[in-house]
């Protein structure tokens, strides 16, 4: 296990609020649009989870590290998210299953971070003036020179961001399951795939750029649209790709921004939420069933309803802020969701979605 001698590390905010604090992983500088995530648990899946790739994130828990890392927790093959920042930050682990502290972890993946950080302060800060770009540094001392490092740091609006971390290759997971399932990788997390298998499924990954007829030449019995980081609306490939999938009657079960690119895909627009939606607390009103359940989230971008013609039917609300978090399209077997349903971490309430997906291939 790493030792952590204590090392002065910067925040600065591109509104020029500036946090003084510790480092924690590799010394270095990182940056990043700054989002907070309100989950307790499951702190190496939100590291891992590429939809967060290009982000800061502030965890609200007080705690972060105690139970160290393993291999078995990531949603990817490394590390995702842009920095960390957090409170309280354990260079010891005391979970049995964990291969390795947090902090060696972090070491290994050359990652960096910030601790001992008034993370309330600064979640009230981006809860008011909503999200911004961000930076960290433990090598830069010079904050007035890290502003002007920051200045030059591209919004996240309009950053297309999935091709950084989609498969390069395809691959098949559960191969002779029942139901033949593509997987359109825009960042998939990996309990996507485990929650498909886990209902019989055989998974071929397509790298997010692969066009409608390479998938269809593998025949399969729907095509699932995976959740990614960026913004959907620089991404009008994957758009043309879906609208051929629905011109064909396929069937389409997309998540998070496999939500937004099928609503793009109908003539529906997107926009960017002012400080997103992250954590597993998030509750959400199916309004097919009329029944709430509490939800896993990670989405900067929205649906607009205003934007619907006519072609989608609102599912699902957020019932914090009434914004979209589900459509079906009308006549056409396809209907996503904007919330994870197959969580990790966060509650299992949505699994039900995945169910709904393997009947209509039956």
């Amino acid at each position: 296990m790493s030792v952590i001698k204590s090392q002065k590390a910067y925040l600065v905010l591109q509104d020029g609020t500036v946090f003084e604090g510790n480092a924690i992983g590799k010394i270095g500088t990182t940056t990043g649009e700054i989002a907070f995530n309100t989950g307790m648990t499951g702190y190496q899946e939100v590291f891992t989870d590429p939809s967060y790739f290009g982000q800061i994130v502030v965890m609200t828990m007080d705690h972060i590290g105690n139970y160290g890392a393993a291999s078995k927790d990531a949603e990817s093959d490394s590390i995702k998210i842009s920095g960390l920042v957090c409170k309280n930050y354990s260079p010891m682990h005391s979970r049995t299953m964990a291969d390795s502290s947090l902090n060696d972890y972090f070491i290994e993946h050359g990652f960096t971070g910030i601790s001992d950080v008034d993370t309330r302060q600064i979640v009230k800060h981006i809860r008011d003036a909503g999200a911004m770009n961000a930076i960290i540094s433990s090598e830069i001392l010079d904050v007035e020179e890290l502003k002007r490092m920051l200045n030059k740091v591209p919004s996240m609006e309009g950053l297309e961001l999935s091709s950084k971390v989609w498969s390069t290759e395809t691959y098949e997971v559960n191969e002779g399951g029942s139901k033949k399932v593509a997987l359109l990788d825009l960042g998939s997390k990996k309990n996507i795939i485990e929650c498909l298998t886990e209902r019989g499924c055989h998974v071929k990954v397509f790298p997010g750029d692969t066009s409608y007829a390479d998938m269809k030449a593998w025949n399969p019995d729907g095509f699932m649209i995976s959740n990614g980081p960026g913004d959907p609306a620089a991404m009008p490939y994957a758009v043309k790709t879906l609208q051929e999938i629905l011109e064909a009657n396929d069937k389409i079960f997309g998540i998070c921004l496999g939500s937004q690119i099928l609503a793009q895909a109908v003539g529906m627009k997107t926009f960017k939420l002012q400080k997103g939606h992250r954590g597993q607390n998030h509750p959400v009103q199916n309004l097919l069933t009329g029944k709430s359940e509490m939800t896993s989230q990670n989405h900067g971008f929205a649906i607009d309803p205003e934007s619907n013609n006519g072609n989608a039917e609102i599912t699902h609300i957020n019932l914090n802020d009434n914004t979209v978090e589900g459509i079906r399209v009308k006549g056409k077997p396809a209907f996503a969701v904007q919330y994870h349903p197959e969580a990790s971490p966060g509650p299992h309430d949505s699994r039900y979605l995945f169910d709904d997906f393997v009947s209509m291939m039956n």
